[in-house]
């Protein structure tokens, strides 16, 4: 079910649910790009037209962050829980793992994307990682081409938002391959080199504080948490 929450129109699921979709899609070969828009990716949206297009018109729309759930709530139209991307990964990884299913991975840092693999490789046995490529590329030919070759079931595209999204609309044809999915920073995650918040963070929602008081550099991206949410009232007041 699609919740909307001011211009966006999230999926209101369960983890579980969001797999399955995404398994579906898969299984009927049929194209899908999950998005998983969180506090910046709307404020990127209001002044970025394009940016909201896509996502608007995505299959999959994920709630990345407490934020949007909070959101949501303020505006009337209560979303029951995140589903944050890395996490989403995870889980699609491990029902890929149980059929045997091809991944590619593509984004981070030279050497991260292989690492990442390696890792996913030890902890489901089953997965197949097709090919990895760094996201440090201009000419997007070679890349596609690679991609096409090794005929991946599913395509994690980790180039940061709105980088990733553009790719996967612009090659949305080229690519052939059924899933798509925008992660971020995900094969960081993945490859271990950056640990997400303990499991109590996670519960309490103060996820964004862990990596806060970690990098206090990222101070100019938190702020954009409380403007998300002045504007989730300022749009309850005028609706």
């Amino acid at each position: 079910m699609k919740k909307q929450v001011m211009n966006i129109a999230f999926d209101d699921c369960t983890m579980d649910e969001a797999v399955n979709t995404a398994l579906q899609y898969i299984y009927e070969r049929k194209k899908c790009r999950v998005v998983t828009p969180n506090a910046e990716f709307a404020i990127e949206a209001k002044k970025n037209s394009r940016f909201l297009n896509i996502l608007q018109n995505s299959e999959m729309v994920l709630p990345d962050g407490v934020s949007v759930i909070y959101a949501s709530k303020i505006v009337g139209n209560p979303i029951n829980s995140k589903l944050a991307g890395i996490a989403f990964a995870q889980a699609l990884c491990s029902a890929l793992g149980k059929e045997g299913g091809r991944l590619f991975l593509l984004g981070a840092k030279p050497g991260v994307a292989e690492k990442a693999g390696e890792k996913l490789k030890a902890e489901y046995p089953g997965l197949i990682i097709v090919g990895t490529h760094d996201g440090y590329f201009k000419d997007t030919a070679p890349v596609i081409a690679e991609i096409n070759a090794a005929q991946p079931d599913a395509l994690f595209v980790c180039l940061g938002a709105p980088k990733q999204e553009y790719f996967m609309e612009e090659q949305r044809d080229e690519l052939k391959v059924p899933l798509m999915a925008g992660l971020g920073g995900s094969l960081d995650v993945l490859a271990g080199n950056v640990n997400r918040a303990p499991e109590f963070y996670q519960k309490a929602g103060l996820e964004w504080f862990y990596r806060l008081c970690k990098e206090p550099k990222r101070w100019k991206r938190m702020i954009k948490l409380p403007i998300y949410l002045w504007d989730a009232v300022i749009w309850k007041i005028k609706h």
